[in-house]
């Protein structure tokens, strides 16, 4: 009688009191919650092209790692992000285990565009689990695409001329639209696992994270600097002998003569003669931008890379850009302690010393030079927008001079001296070669833009520790330029 009355009280609980609880159970078990993924938004090119795509539901990158830092790829949401809502686009909702974003490159930056909302299905199962019917369907909502500045055939032909080798290119055009972009080596966008422990670091985007010395491309800054400040003029001439000489000095902490020689005197032991600043530039003479720096001075070549954008990021939208660096005496007793001297002046007005700047910020710098004057800081999707440096226009065209020569017989960019004969077209560059911590080991540089007068392509181009600009840079903006200008 006892156990029937506690049967009986067990069976009320279940029954009366908890039934609704196990019959919510029950429903539960019952009624099964499968997501719909929604699909993600595509990356085009400006002419149309897909630059990234979804097929069955699998991220498609169809130049691969020909353009991985610029895309970037997807990586699962990982334990930290789950449940967790994206500030920039609460509506998206929270992040789900075993959903994929972007980790870097446009994939990351406008993750939020690209990403759509998830919808879902109410499915009844029967006791093994096995799909009886549809209750209801929550339908997913797409990404939206995102159409940038990117030119695909561009962008296809700077992978394969830069594939093997260590460095970094982009090339913009004369608004500030990024039209290719370049990180070599590169990575395989749909297998980035591999390249993790890679030593060559693949992942690393070498435009906008490495921070090098420019060497004579920085040279443009100087010339316009000693322009502007009213230092030399068109009619300012300079005496190479080979060298400059700053003279021992126990009063200023000199203790000895140092002498800082030209390239052509070391290489040749050769002389320029009487010269002016386009000449000048045209020879990248570092002996006239010795005593160019020094009569600017460092606090006017200071301010002067500060208005070209130098020392601080470009604002490009994508993620994991640097700032570079733009030494002063105040950054040099601060950091290391020690005065500043007119030898760190020399250094600096040839590209060298302690200063430091990204590929893209170079690329920034000989815009200025291309727009007349105009700072356009660049874009992959967004709108563009250009500020007036309000340099004199007889300046720039002083400057661009120069730069013409470069580019032609006499000037140091030999892969191009005939290039304007087989085109038609002229262009302006700038060549570079800069020391590095490692003996006989130069960066090489190349800076150019075309048309000269109204340029389309603004082109820079680094190898790391390749050597000369002129003999190893200046090729690869060549074939870029052939292909372009003469398709």
């Amino acid at each position: 009688m006892l156990g029937g009355v506690i049967l009986a009280a067990r069976l009320s609980e279940f029954s009366i009191i908890k039934g609704s609880y196990f019959r919510a159970l029950a429903e539960g078990n019952r009624i099964r919650r499968v997501p719909i993924t929604a699909a993600r938004g595509k990356i085009i090119a400006r002419g149309g092209e897909e630059i990234v795509g979804t097929r069955a539901d699998q991220r498609e990158y169809f130049l691969g790692s020909g353009a991985a830092h610029l895309t970037g790829y997807l990586g699962e949401v990982d334990e930290d992000e789950v449940g967790k809502i994206d500030g920039s686009c609460p509506q998206k909702g929270p992040h789900r285990l075993g959903q994929l974003v972007g980790r870097s490159g446009l994939e990351q930056q406008y993750d939020c565009r690209l990403r759509g909302i998830d919808g879902e299905e109410l499915v009844e199962v029967d006791t093994r689990g096995r799909k009886v019917r549809i209750i209801g369907t929550k339908e997913s909502v797409a990404g939206q695409d995102l159409k940038t500045h990117i030119d695909f055939r561009l962008q296809k032909k700077l992978a394969e001329v830069m594939e093997e080798t260590k460095g970094a290119a982009v090339i913009i055009d004369g608004k500030g639209q990024v039209l290719a972009l370049y990180s070599s080596p590169s990575f395989d966008p749909t297998d980035v696992a591999k390249s993790v422990e890679d030593r060559q670091l693949p992942l690393f985007n070498r435009v906008i994270g490495g921070a090098y010395h420019p060497g004579s491309v920085f040279k443009l800054v100087t010339a316009t600097a000693a322009l502007e400040e009213g230092k030399i003029d068109r009619d300012f001439v300079y005496l190479d002998t080979g060298s400059e000489v700053v003279k021992a000095d126990p009063t200023a902490q000199i203790p000895q003569d140092y002498v800082y020689t030209n390239w052509y005197f070391t290489q040749y032991g050769r002389t320029e003669g009487e010269i002016n600043l386009a000449r000048a530039l045209t020879r990248s003479t570092d002996t006239f931008f010795y005593k160019a720096g020094e009569l600017v001075g460092v606090d006017a070549l200071v301010s002067w890379a500060q208005k070209f954008g130098l020392g601080e990021a470009t604002g490009i939208d994508l993620s994991g850009e640097i700032s570079g660096l733009i030494p002063s005496p105040k950054w040099k007793m601060r950091v290391k302690g020690e005065r500043w001297f007119l030898g760190n002046t020399y250094h600096m007005a040839i590209g060298q010393g302690d200063l430091a700047l990204t590929p893209l910020a170079v690329n920034m710098m000989t815009s200025v030079i291309a727009n007349r004057g105009k700072l356009c800081p660049p874009t992959i999707a967004g709108d563009t927008s250009c500020s007036d440096l309000a340099i004199d226009k007889d300046n720039i065209a002083f400057i661009k001079e120069g730069m013409i020569g470069v580019c032609q017989a006499g000037g140091t960019a030999f892969p191009f001296f005939d290039f304007e004969a087989k085109s038609g077209v002229s262009v302006a560059c700038k060549t570079g070669t800069a020391e590095t911590e490692e003996e006989d080991k130069t960066h090489a540089w190349f800076t150019v833009f075309g048309p000269a007068d109204n340029s389309e392509l603004v082109m820079t181009v680094l190898v790391e520790k390749g050597g000369e600009g002129s003999a190893v840079a200046a090729p690869i903006a060549r074939q870029v330029f052939d292909f372009y200008f003469n398709p």
